[in-house]
């Protein structure tokens, strides 16, 4: 059986699908989330500045500069945290 993920895991996962760019199904389906989990991420992670929405066609979720310094920082820790023995 697989292990729950993290939230902070969700958030590194949906800051680097959006790295380039993302609409919300792309998101929803490789997160392997729901629509409404996804929505509440995407909610607070714009509302911290981390994403930024892009109204094109079709409409996108992409990283900010600040997104993507705190995933690469979540990633580090996530290293550390591997090589923990507990």
């Amino acid at each position: 059986m697989r292990e729950r993920r993290s939230k902070d895991q969700i958030v590194v996962e949906i800051l680097h699908l959006c790295e380039d760019g993302e609409n919300i199904t792309r998101i929803v389906y490789r997160t392997n989330t729901s629509f409404a989990i996804v929505k509440a991420y995407l909610h607070i992670l714009m509302k911290n500045n981390l994403l930024e929405f892009i109204e094109a066609s079709p409409r996108l979720y992409k990283t900010t500069r600040k997104g993507l310094e705190m995933r690469d920082r979540l990633e580090g820790l996530h290293k550390l945290m591997e090589g923990l023995k507990v």
